[in-house]
């Protein structure tokens, strides 16, 4: 069992930034791909970016390529999501997610194992 926490959400302007962060319970982390979903007001969870278990690569939605990097430290258990050029469309609860076995680059949310509360992003226009 992994327990993932995000943090790092707020309100910020349109056009600023936000680094999201997920820190998972296990040291085993590094054994996990890892994805980031966004779920705006009323709608279903969205992939955003994913990320494999040793960092080495990675794969995002087209709606945040070049503006959104994912990243992982594996020595600290932690993923992270450096958000910029921040766009009110991106507004929404921003989840980490986590999945077993090999180095994988997963955009569908049913294939993730573990999953974290999720972190409010907020931008004003």
């Amino acid at each position: 069992q992994v327990q993932l926490a995000e943090s790092g959400g707020g309100l910020v302007q349109a056009g600023g930034s936000l680094r999201l962060s997920c820190t998972a319970s296990r040291d085993t982390f590094s054994s996990y791909g890892m994805g980031w979903f966004h779920q705006a007001p009323g709608k279903e969870k969205e992939f955003v970016a994913a990320i494999t278990w040793s960092g080495s690569g990675t794969d995002y939605a087209d709606s945040v390529k070049g503006r959104f990097t994912i990243s992982r430290d594996n020595t600290k258990n932690t993923g992270f999501l450096q958000m910029n050029s921040l766009k009110p469309e991106d507004t929404g609860v921003y989840y980490c997610a986590a999945v077993r076995g090999g180095p994988w680059l997963i955009r569908r949310s049913g294939r993730y194992d573990y999953w974290g509360q999720g972190t409010q992003v907020t931008v004003s226009s």
